[in-house]
């Protein structure tokens, strides 16, 4: 592929995921020294006003309804996909085939063959210099990056223990609506996949361990939705129609690492009052360390060495221009958020392009982490003790 001096990008998808891609794609290079510059060329949607109406808003230079139209344009160089997981086999297998470099949201798929599908074009890709990445965007919180940095380098000794819970509350209501996202056909899976999969991944990437068995079960505690919209009855009155839940609601499974640590791991949208507690605890033979993505500028490190009477977990904000990332933007003490994560993945997926360096994760990631949460479907089906990833 020709190098250039700019990364020519087409989104699929318009809605909370491509908010959030456009807004990287759009400050990245405004606080980063990129070694190319993204272009933001053109949104895809399936409504083509809205879409229209998505790019203007977004910063988009013009909008489409046909993706495979996009895909074949010879001024795109990159296609971020934030779609449902059903279409992402499709997408990103076409877009590879047409030498497009490809970005696409997690989880990869939603089953292990599609998943392995789309390592093989990203494998066959990287031949000619095509790169493939998956968006764990979390990855690039700078005080998750720093918690990676600490257990690398053997801060907290040997890895014994794993906590990781992502808590939210959004589906409590029973009277919420139904949602593509509680539709297995185009989600893949319920909690599990969608916030389980960053828990999987995260605590993949921190320990650099992977989780080879598991032991799990799932819950749907309220089988039918809402559709939206009213309907008419026979009686002329206006009546709501229901559809069925088909993905689960809780998850919760134990699991053991790679060099024998155990992990336990909770995905739930049924936390009453949690509204995205992302919650990660690493215990070691010599320290400890602990994250809450709700005071996501903190990183909490218990240090073993220290003297007796002085021992106990020290808060650090992770503000400093020494930790991961932070020194681009604001001084000491002046936190990030949520959004800056997205910023960071765009950054590196662009400087790894330009170095001709493999962008992680990876699609091969995205796999390991996909075949956790089908050994985890696996074993909460045939209520097995353990079940290997």
């Amino acid at each position: 592929m020709v190098k250039r001096e700019t990364l020519r990008v087409a989104m699929i998808g318009a809605g909370f995921m491509g908010a959030a891609h456009s807004q990287a794609w759009s400050v990245a290079p405004r606080f980063f020294d990129l070694p190319i510059r993204p272009q933001m060329t053109v949104l895809v949607g399936r409504d083509g006003d809205r879409a229209a109406t998505a790019a203007a808003k977004f910063g988009w230079e013009s909008s489409a309804v046909d993706w495979r139209e996009v895909i074949g344009r010879d001024d795109i160089d990159l296609i971020d996909i934030c779609t449902p997981g059903d279409t992402h086999a499709e997408i990103a297998i076409a877009a590879l085939t047409a030498g497009k470099h490809v970005l696409c949201e997690k989880p990869l798929a939603n089953t292990v063959d599609d998943a392995v599908r789309m390592v093989n074009a990203a494998e066959s890709a990287l031949a000619d210099g095509v790169f493939a990445m998956v968006g764990f965007s979390y990855r690039r919180v700078p005080a998750i990056t720093f918690a990676r940095d600490l257990v690398l380098a053997g801060r907290i000794g040997t890895l014994r223990r794993v906590q990781a819970n992502y808590l939210q509350d959004w589906l409590v209501d029973e009277n919420g609506p139904m949602t593509w996202r509680l539709d297995k056909t185009r989600a893949g899976s319920g909690a599990l996949g969608d916030i389980g999969a960053h828990a999987i991944d995260a605590v993949q990437f921190i320990t650099g361990q992977s989780v080879d068995e598991v032991s799990g079960t799932l819950q749907t505690f309220v089988a039918e939705r809402p559709l939206l919209g009213e309907s008419i009855g026979l009686s002329g009155t206006p009546s709501i129609e229901h559809g069925r839940v088909t993905v689960d609601d809780s998850a919760l499974f134990s699991g053991r690492l790679s060099n024998g640590a155990l992990a336990s791991f909770e995905a739930t949208r049924m936390a009453t009052g949690r509204k995205n507690a992302f919650r990660l605890e690493f215990s070691g033979s010599t320290g400890s360390v602990s994250f809450d993505l709700e005071r996501m500028n903190e990183l909490e490190f218990y240090d073993g060495s220290d003297a007796p009477g002085e021992q106990g977990f020290r808060r650090i904000l992770v503000t400093e221009p020494e930790h991961p990332y932070t020194a681009a933007w604001w001084p000491t003490g002046h936190g990030l958020g949520y959004e800056h994560a997205f910023s960071h993945q765009v950054r590196d997926l662009v400087v790894d392009i330009a170095a001709g360096r493999q962008p992680e994760p990876s699609f091969a990631d995205g796999l390991r982490v996909q075949r956790v949460l089908e050994a985890v479907e696996r074993s909460a089906a045939n209520r097995s003790e353990w079940t290997a990833v």
